[in-house]
């Protein structure tokens, strides 16, 4: 007879547990702040604070990860002391706003014990763009970022991969906020002033 298995969201002892979900609520009330996040349990899924919000962070594909791994081992390699590329850790950009890019680069220095990260300490947010992500990372997600001050943003095509590099004006656009200007593109070769002497081969990020 053979033994019977266990769900997959059970712990040892073989008692299935249902798996966290944001309490609907708070999330009708728009109640959340980083608080709560930072205090959720260890089963609940990587999410994002809109407005009070939670919102679940979609999963990435094998490819997906991959270049978000390959950019952020490259920029490691390559940016100047004092700087440092992460992933899976997020910017807070309010008490009830977060966001979660996909690579990060920013200044080394500060507690390593957290996982925000405020808008005046990023010098790169990165978003690799799926399928499910594409008018958050074309047009939403930019216009965050630069809400916030965050000088660069680089969004990471797929199929083929392309990288889009995006630095923050000076002074406010045509919708009186400051706003993003394309400095630099490739699918070969990307080659960028700031926010570091940027020579990136795209194929090194290529899986």
């Amino acid at each position: 007879m053979s033994a019977e298995p266990i769900h997959p969201a059970a712990p040892s002892g073989g008692a299935w547990t249902a798996p966290w979900q944001p309490d609907p609520v708070r999330q009708q009330l728009a109640d959340y702040s980083i608080e709560d996040v930072l205090a959720l349990p260890a089963d609940a899924p990587r999410v994002e604070l809109l407005d009070g919000v939670l919102t679940v962070v979609p999963s990435p594909t094998l490819d997906h990860q991959d270049i978000s791994s390959l950019l952020c081992a490259w920029l490691r390699r390559h940016a100047p002391d004092g700087y440092r590329a992460t992933q899976a850790v997020g910017v807070a950009v309010g008490p009830r706003n977060t966001y979660e890019p996909d690579v990060l680069l920013h200044r080394a220095e500060g507690s390593r014990d957290r996982h925000y990260l405020t808008p005046d300490e990023v010098l790169l947010a990165v978003e690799v763009v799926s399928p499910a992500t594409r008018r958050r990372d074309r047009f939403h997600r930019p216009a965050g970022y630069a809400a916030v001050g965050i000088g660069h943003y680089w969004r990471v095509e797929q199929d083929p991969v392309r990288i889009y590099a995006y630095q923050l004006g000076d002074r406010p656009g045509a919708s009186g906020e400051r706003e993003y200007a394309l400095v630099g593109e490739s699918a070969d070769l990307l080659e960028l002033d700031a926010p570091f002497p940027v020579k990136l081969p795209i194929s090194e990020i290529t899986p």
